[in-house]
């Protein structure tokens, strides 16, 4: 079986450079990694390159963005000509870099029929002078939590009899994981685990393929393929632990969080704050025998505490700071402002109360546009009011572009083009969504009834389901 879960995993943990090159029908990403851990990634997906990226999140102008193909070149990467022609700054750059890696990254979690090509020690060109570099097991996390659990991972998994390998990265962990692996003995099939857990069906297979990616569990009886033969690493110590916890969520911290210091801290406790840490988790302190993979990222911790307390202790930088962090507050506000709204739509949705859904959902993509599920919902609240259909087709279709991959976007605009008596049409929807999803009850059984069996699909069953 392919996915992105289990190349993470070899990636990883055999410390591998190079490029991942994932290809999905006229999809095509390429993942580049350094010592096992992301440090750049390309598409062709409309909504994940950087021109939009950069422009959804606020750090270019529209006029910068009308233009943006005036600004793409055969020999220099979009960023570094946005950066040389002063249109974005190398701050708003490297934001929008590592937005760009984790979209494009995650969102190919739920692509289960992909094909992977692993190319090492392939290069890249950063469009920064100093390199990027996202955690691989926060993107194993991260994707995971997000994704949907496909049948053929379930196949792949439940007759296996999985061990506890180690607990290096236990504290990704929330306690409800960490109680399901303590009932892995080495001697019970993970099928059999899961009618012991109590867990619902999704919610086990996402714990378990996550312990499995994060290297905590193995399988009894065969040879881990995804890995090559190395030297066993000892457990690490208790401040070993410390720090590559620290390291998994710093990338998420602001330099006040970093440091552990409040927003109007004076630069007597900003000192304090940091040569504590600084003292704590100091390189120096352990030793040259623990391994390169856990060396860099000390490293990188110390690296951030440092650039967090230049930062703060600088007047000037600190009030540019300061700036930026007001931004960004002011975009995680629409965002919560934005879910809300949605959630609010979808419990209107699931009353069939389409029309004041219609409302609230407009509001949320208002607040975020590109959010593809807030458009989806849309789309299905829209086709419910003959008025709106239309607006529910293009929504369909912009849904479609935003997630290619995505089977309900495809089995939707097919349920719309049937109650339009459109049946070529609503077939050809149905056939890429069993194409995305072969599995796909609805496509299929819509597929059916136009073969002559009679069976009915109502329109917004796909979201109440859910």
């Amino acid at each position: 079986m392919k996915h992105l879960g289990l190349e993470l995993r070899q990636i990883y943990f055999n410390h591998l450079s190079g490029e991942l090159r994932a290809t999905y029908g006229q999809i095509e990403k390429n993942l580049y990694f350094d010592k096992g851990d992301l440090v750049f990634a390309r598409t062709n997906q409309p909504g994940e390159r950087l021109g939009e990226i950069l422009f959804k999140l606020g750090k270019i102008s529209e006029e910068t963005f009308l233009k943006i193909e005036e600004y793409v070149v055969s020999k220099e990467s979009l960023g570094k000509v946005l950066l040389k022609k002063g249109l974005v700054s190398e701050r708003n750059l490297r934001e929008g870099l590592i937005y760009q890696m984790k979209e494009i990254t995650l969102n190919l979690f739920n692509i289960f029929e992909a094909t992977f090509k692993f190319n090492e020690n392939q290069t890249y060109q950063s469009p920064l002078g100093e390199e990027i570099r996202i955690a691989t097991p926060q993107i194993i996390e991260d994707g995971i939590r997000l994704m949907k659990i496909h049948p053929k991972l379930i196949i792949y998994f439940e007759e296996k009899v999985p061990f506890i390998k180690n607990k290096t990265y236990l504290h990704l962990l929330t306690e409800e994981e960490r109680e399901l692996l303590t009932k892995i003995t080495g001697k019970t099939s993970a099928k059999a685990l899961l009618k012991l857990s109590g867990l619902a069906s999704e919610h086990f297979w996402r714990c378990f393929y996550l312990f499995y990616c994060l290297d905590l569990i193995d399988f009894q009886g065969e040879e881990d393929v995804w890995r090559k033969p190395e030297k066993k690493e000892n457990e690490p110590s208790d401040l070993l632990n410390e720090v590559l916890e620290f390291q998994a969520k710093i990338a998420s911290l602001n330099y006040y969080e970093i440091l552990g210091v409040g927003r109007g801290s004076n630069e007597e406790e900003i000192k304090k704050a940091y040569f504590n840490l600084a003292r704590r988790f100091h390189p120096d302190r352990f030793g040259r025998e623990i391994s390169p993979s856990w060396r860099d990222k000390i490293n990188e911790v110390f690296d951030r505490l440092t650039k967090a307390y230049k930062t703060l202790i600088d007047s000037n930088l600190r009030r540019k700071y300061d700036l930026s962090l007001a931004g960004a507050t002011e975009e995680k506000s629409a965002a919560t402002k934005a879910e809300t709204k949605f959630r609010q739509g979808k419990t209107l949705f699931n009353q069939g109360r389409f029309e004041e859904a219609v409302i609230l959902l407009e509001e949320a993509l208002r607040l975020m546009p590109n959010r593809a599920d807030y458009r989806l919902l849309l789309a299905l609240a829209e086709a419910r009011i003959p008025a709106l259909r239309k607006k529910a087709e293009l929504d369909f279709l912009k849904v479609q572009e935003l997630e290619p991959w995505n089977a309900e976007a495809y089995v939707g605009l097919g349920l719309l083009y049937k109650d339009e008596g459109l049946l070529v049409k609503a077939s050809k929807q149905w056939r890429k969504a069993l194409e995305i999803d072969p599995d796909h009850k609805i496509a299929a059984a819509e597929l059916e009834l136009i073969e002559g069996k009679k069976r009915k699909t109502r329109l917004f069953s796909i979201f109440k389901k859910k």
